[in-house]
């Protein structure tokens, strides 16, 4: 990569029941580009790849994002074609889990966007802490 290059990093999440891992995965994608653009998946996505309703609605998870202060702007993703969104934002790296590492789905992805020159940077997983935890962590309480 040019080191004098302004560099655009991307992400993307769903950013519901925001929690530290959220944080760890903006933090350090922000200290690695010099312009971070997130994309805050849809109701209807999350709903189409996940089978799940999100507990905060849409409107307000993009507002949560955009306040954040490794993030410079936010999107609303509405499909998970990540070569799509490249085309209108010519980002040049994207942060993803490494929950994604070596998936034939990725590495599919992976080789596309190396040919339009986007490096591809997988973070740990948080261990410990997710959306998914702590709602399930809600309902348990809801239901004594």
């Amino acid at each position: 990569m040019n080191e004098n290059k302004f560099v655009i990093g991307y992400t993307t999440g769903v950013f519901d029941l925001f929690h530290i891992g959220h944080v760890n995965i903006l933090r350090n994608a922000k200290a690695m580009c010099d312009k971070l653009i997130v994309g805050v998946s849809s109701d209807e996505l999350v709903i189409q790849n996940k089978s799940k309703k999100t507990v905060i609605p849409m409107i307000e998870r993009l507002e949560i994002v955009r306040s954040i202060r490794y993030v410079d702007a936010v999107i609303t993703q509405e499909h998970t074609d990540k070569y799509e969104i490249w085309k209108k934002l010519k980002y040049d790296v994207l942060f993803v889990g490494d929950d994604w590492y070596n998936t034939d789905k990725w590495d599919v992805m992976e080789k596309k966007l190396s040919e339009v020159g986007v490096r591809i940077v997988y973070f740990p997983y948080t261990q410990g802490t997710s959306s998914t935890l702590i709602n399930k962590t809600l309902n348990e309480i809801r239901e004594k």
